[in-house]
């Protein structure tokens, strides 16, 4: 059955990797998988996530400090634990025809930390800001299709990233649903009295 699995990610791979390849992926995908690299790029999150802090009210505040939160924890969930769990190996390592277009990177593939975390925050985003959730889930799966398009993961990898970045972004949003009910419930009990 492994083997099995393999073959289809393999293939899939190789469909990404080669036959869709031409010259504005090959121009745009290495951008789009390497945001998290550019100065300009870190800057201008930097300066939305403090305009939606002062600006947006308990929502903003609320949704920053969440994001924040949400990313940490699937970020060092993703690379400390469940990487070394798996230890599977980037194809850009193995395959000798990869169509590398960026680093290929020394830690392991699955699940992709760049899935996980994407998928996380649009699951986060989401939920404060229901009516721009198909752009935060075509963001994260926009980032997801980069890695394999430029050779650093297989699809499997970045499918299960995506999997276990909503997961990841599910969690935080239901503990901060419930520490909000319990907060409101406290309140509501201590002015009763």
């Amino acid at each position: 059955m492994a083997d099995f699995l393999y073959s289809i990610d393999l293939g899939l791979f190789y469909f990404i990797n080669h036959t869709l390849q031409n010259a504005l992926f090959d121009a745009v995908m290495p951008v789009i998988t390497d945001l998290n690299k550019i100065p300009a790029v870190l800057v201008a999150v930097a300066g939305l996530l403090i305009l939606l802090a002062v600006k947006g009210g308990g929502t903003g505040r609320s949704a920053v400090v969440l994001l924040i939160v949400t990313i940490a924890f699937s970020d060092q969930l993703n690379s400390s634990w469940v990487k070394h769990l798996f230890e599977r190996v980037r194809p850009c390592h193995v395959l000798n025809d990869v169509h590398l277009l960026v680093s290929c990177g020394s830690g392991y593939a699955f699940p992709s930390s760049h899935a996980v975390n994407n998928a996380a925050g649009a699951v986060v985003l989401s939920f404060f800001y229901r009516r721009w959730t198909a752009v935060f889930a075509a963001f994260a799966g926009l980032v997801a299709f980069s890695r394999v398009y430029v050779g650093v993961h297989y699809p499997g990898d970045v499918v299960g990233g995506l999997v276990l970045g909503a997961a990841c972004g599910g969690l935080t949003v239901f503990l901060f649903v419930k520490a909000r009910t319990w907060w409101n419930e406290r309140k509501i009990k201590g002015g009763s009295s």
